[in-house]
């Protein structure tokens, strides 16, 4: 059986290939550290796990509609008014299968063959497949370190054209922990102005996890309101991976297309998570904040560890709980005769000889660097900060 050809411009993620090999080595026994996966390490707190049980003993076991039940759209408006200040209501608010399905949703309702798509590098992995299986073409602007990452006012406008339809970006940022401030959005928000015909995905899912104060979103200038769409889910701010709900609020004709996908796709997203995801975002948001705080303790750690190694550039992420070092430095080394060609290399380089599993900054977008997730407990980190700086120096 001949396969379909939108096969060809989709891969399969370094972050689940480097987390499948990280499996395989730990099947046979090799004490692998994984520092490759972006999950929260965390338990789902327990009033929210409560909540889920309820929801079954009441009898929420069936279908959802489409678009989600309505006090769970109502809650994300709550949400929405009361942590961002931005008024959407329900009928501008869909829940998906994970805030991954919300993306896929918005790309395919935007997105032609041909159209021209602006992603700033590195992004997370997911986004150009979508605009690939959209028939899209995906733009790059490399946005190096000097500038923890975070793209310009001049680069944006400068890459702006005729066929530009869509821009997609995260904060804060996977892979590199970058956050944009207020000012910084401003100096973004004053150029999409001048192109009206430009979309916008702002990918928010790591909103609560930032180290810097009140987190800030593009959807907050009026002038860009009704084509700016918000992305957001409970997995990274919640513990709640496993449960695969993820929400999209935009303008109403967007939502609608979503919902017309979806309702082809998988219908309504899970019924007991919907209900688990009311009281958690309705409820005291301390378990989110203690979560948080380790992770604030760790990214302290794993950078300072990281900044004395010799050889590694390394920026100072402001949320999210990845490190994004440049390892270039390391480019041409070798070790038992094995060249260092490329930051894949030194991935593997570091998951065979150290280890420890990490990602190569290639996936994001980024030959230059690789993802190191802080999402694990500090005996592991503090292990694996150890057998990194050991590896490298046999270089």
């Amino acid at each position: 059986m001949q396969l379909a050809q939108r096969l060809n411009s989709v891969t399969e993620p370094q972050t689940i290939k480097m987390a499948k090999l990280s499996r395989e080595l730990k099947a046979k026994g090799v004490n692998i550290i994984d520092l490759s996966i972006g999950e929260p390490d965390f338990k789902t707190p327990e009033h929210i796990c409560n909540a889920a049980v309820k929801a079954m003993s009441d009898g929420f076991t069936k279908y959802s509609p489409v678009a989600g039940f309505p006090d769970l759209l109502e809650a994300i408006s709550i949400k929405l008014k009361r942590d961002n200040n931005l008024d959407y209501a329900a009928n501008e608010i869909i829940v998906s299968t994970g805030a991954k399905q919300s993306l896929a949703n918005a790309v395919l309702s935007i997105v032609d063959p041909g159209d021209e798509v602006i992603i700033p590098t590195p992004y997370w992995v997911t986004y150009t497949s979508l605009v690939s299986l959209a028939g899209g073409v995906s733009k790059f602007i490399k946005c190096d370190i000097g500038n923890n990452f975070k793209l310009t006012p001049e680069q944006l406008e400068a890459n702006i054209t005729s066929r530009t339809k869509l821009f997609i970006y995260s904060s804060p940022c996977n892979p590199t922990g970058s956050v944009y401030s207020k000012s910084e959005l401003a100096a973004l928000a004053e150029v999409f102005k001048r192109y009206p015909q430009v979309a916008i995905i702002s990918d928010e899912i790591y909103e609560y996890i930032n180290y810097n104060g009140h987190h800030e979103s593009i959807a907050q200038f009026e002038e860009l309101r009704d084509r700016v769409l918000i992305v957001n889910g409970m997995s990274k701010g919640f513990a709640m991976t496993g449960w695969r709900l993820g929400y999209l609020a935009g303008p109403r004709e967007i939502v609608q297309s979503c919902e017309k996908l979806q309702a082809q796709f998988t219908s309504g997203a899970n019924s007991i998570a919907q209900k688990a995801a009311v009281t958690a975002l309705l409820s005291d948001l301390a378990p989110t904040h203690k979560m948080v705080e380790a992770f604030r303790q760790r990214r302290d750690f794993v950078i300072s560890a990281l900044k004395k190694i010799p050889g590694l550039r390394v920026g100072d992420p402001e949320g999210a709980f990845y490190a994004f070092p440049d390892v270039t430095a390391f480019f041409g080394k070798s070790f038992s005769g094995n060249v260092i060609k490329n930051a894949d290399d030194l991935s593997m380089y570091l998951l065979n000889e150290a280890h420890v599993a990490t990602v190569c900054g290639g996936a994001f977008g980024d030959d230059d660097c690789i993802r190191i997730s802080f999402a694990t407990n500090m005996t592991n980190l503090m292990q694996a900060m150890e057998r990194i700086g050991n590896a490298l120096a046999k270089l």
